[in-house]
C-alpha cells in the first residue's frame, strides 16, 4: 500500500507539472500570437481604390464585432444609436424624391468601391441582394424584409419619409448592429441617388408599388 501511495503521489506530481507546463506553453503561444487585427492586416494589401484604411473599425464596428449574444445593450446600445442619429443628414432642399427609374437601376446594381471598379462611375446600392422589391423581380435575397408594395402600404407622411431616409442613411439608428450598409453615412450613395431610391420605394408608378 505504501508503494502504491508513493507511485500515486509521484504520478500526481508529474501530471501537475505537465499541466502547468502545458498551461505555460499555451499562455506563451497566445502572448506571441498576432492579434486579430494584425492577422487581418497582414492578409490584405492596398489595391486601387480599396485602401488599407478600410480595415480600421470605428467604435460602433468594434462594439458589434462580437457574437450576437454579446451585442451592445442598455446604455452602450443607446449611445451607438444616438451617435448614428446625430450624423443623419436630411435633403438640403427638403425634397425626398428623385427619379424612380434611376432608383431602380441603383437597386439592381452591385458595383462600386471594389478595387476593380472605376471610382469615376457611380456606386450601386445592390438592394436586391437582401430585399425583395418589385413583385416581378425573380432574383433577390431574403436577409432583409420584403419591400414589395413599400410606398403603397405605408403612405408618404413626413414621419414615414424621415424614417425611410434615416434607414437608408444609417440603419444603426434603429438596429444597433444592423448589417445594412450605411449608404449615406459611409458615402456609398450620393444625396441624389438616395432620392432616386426613395422614389423607387414610394412612387405609385414604381414597379415596387404595382
Amino acid at each position: 500500500m505504501r508503494t502504491f501511495g508513493w507511485v500515486k503521489c509521484v504520478g500526481a506530481a508529474v501530471l501537475s507539472t505537465a499541466l502547468v507546463s502545458c498551461a505555460s506553453t499555451a499562455a506563451d503561444a497566445q502572448a506571441q500570437a498576432p492579434s486579430f487585427d494584425d492577422a487581418v492586416k497582414s492578409s490584405f494589401k492596398e489595391r486601387g481604390q480599396a485602401g488599407m484604411d478600410r480595415l480600421n473599425r470605428n467604435a460602433m464596428q468594434l462594439a458589434c464585432s462580437v457574437p450576437a449574444d454579446q451585442s451592445p445593450t442598455g446604455d452602450a446600445a443607446k449611445a451607438i444609436q444616438e451617435q448614428a442619429q446625430a450624423r443623419v443628414v436630411f435633403p438640403a432642399d427638403g425634397e425626398y424624391f428623385g427619379d424612380w427609374k434611376a432608383g431602380e437601376k441603383i437597386a439592381q446594381t452591385g458595383k462600386g468601391m471594389q478595387y476593380s471598379d472605376d471610382p469615376a462611375e457611380p456606386n450601386g446600392g445592390n438592394c436586391y441582394a437582401c430585399h425583395q422589391m418589385a413583385p416581378d423581380e425573380i432574383a433577390y435575397g431574403t436577409l432583409g424584409p420584403s419591400l414589395k408594395g413599400y410606398g403603397k402600404l405605408r403612405g408618404t407622411s413626413d414621419p414615414m419619409l424621415q424614417y425611410t431616409w434615416t434607414r437608408l442613411w444609417n440603419s444603426h439608428v434603429y438596429n444597433v448592429c444592423s448589417h445594412m450598409p450605411r449608404f449615406g453615412d459611409a458615402g456609398i450613395l450620393t444625396e441624389q441617388q438616395l432620392k432616386d431610391v426613395m422614389a423607387y420605394l414610394f412612387d405609385p408608378k414604381s414597379p415596387v408599388n404595382q
